[in-house]
Parts: C-alpha cells; structure tokens; sequence
C-alpha cells in the first residue's frame, strides 16, 4: 500500500510578488528549492497564513539567493506582496518506508527568505 506522505516544508516564507500575466506556478528561490528537496515542476501546496487559502501549482527555480517568492498566473490573485506562506511537497512511499522517513523542514529567515 503507498501513503502520501510531507517530503518537505519551507515555512513562513513572505511573498515577493505576484505576476497575473505569467502562464502559471511558483517561483521559488532556488537555494530553497534544494534546502527542501524541491524539483522543477514538482507539486507544491501553498497555504497563506494571511487569508486562509490553499492552492497547488508547480515550482520554478527563481534567482539563487534572491529569497523570491513570486505566485504567477491565476495564483497571483490569491496573495499579496508581503503575505507569510508554508510551502508543502508531499509524496508516495510504502507504508514501511513512510513509517521511517523524516521530511526536509526549511526555515528561512523572515525578513528575505534567505538560508542565512
């Protein structure tokens, strides 16, 4: 039996920007994606802590360093610039594997979303 599982959580990142014209997805500083263990084009739940919402889109590697957080697309209309998010990836293991797994949990600086 497979069991979806957390993989990995970057919490309480600030939302950056949100780009309406974009085809769609997250952008997400890509020294966080790897912090998480995060792949390109990977499915990524959003929850915003400032209104409540949860949206899946698919994360794209932004800037390294940079601390962007950008939602694009029809996400956009769904936060604010400076809106607190936790990003979560799940995934699908055996039950015994599941039973042992530890997911990568990220905590980024608050005020830039950087790893310092």
């Amino acid at each position: 039996m497979l069991v979806q599982v957390v993989k990995s959580k970057i919490h309480r990142v600030k939302v950056t920007g949100a780009d309406l014209n974009y085809i769609g997805s997250i952008t997400i500083d890509e020294d966080l994606m790897d912090a998480a263990g995060i792949i390109e084009g990977e499915r990524v739940q959003i929850v915003n802590n400032n209104n409540g919402e949860r949206l899946e889109t698919y994360a794209i590697p932004g800037p390294r360093g940079s601390g962007e957080i950008t939602l694009n697309g029809a996400a956009a209309r769904r936060v604010q610039k400076g809106d607190t998010l936790i990003l979560i990836v799940y995934a699908f293991m055996e039950l015994e594997e599941a039973k042992n797994f530890k997911p990568k949990l990220v905590f980024p600086n608050e005020k830039d979303n950087t790893l310092t």
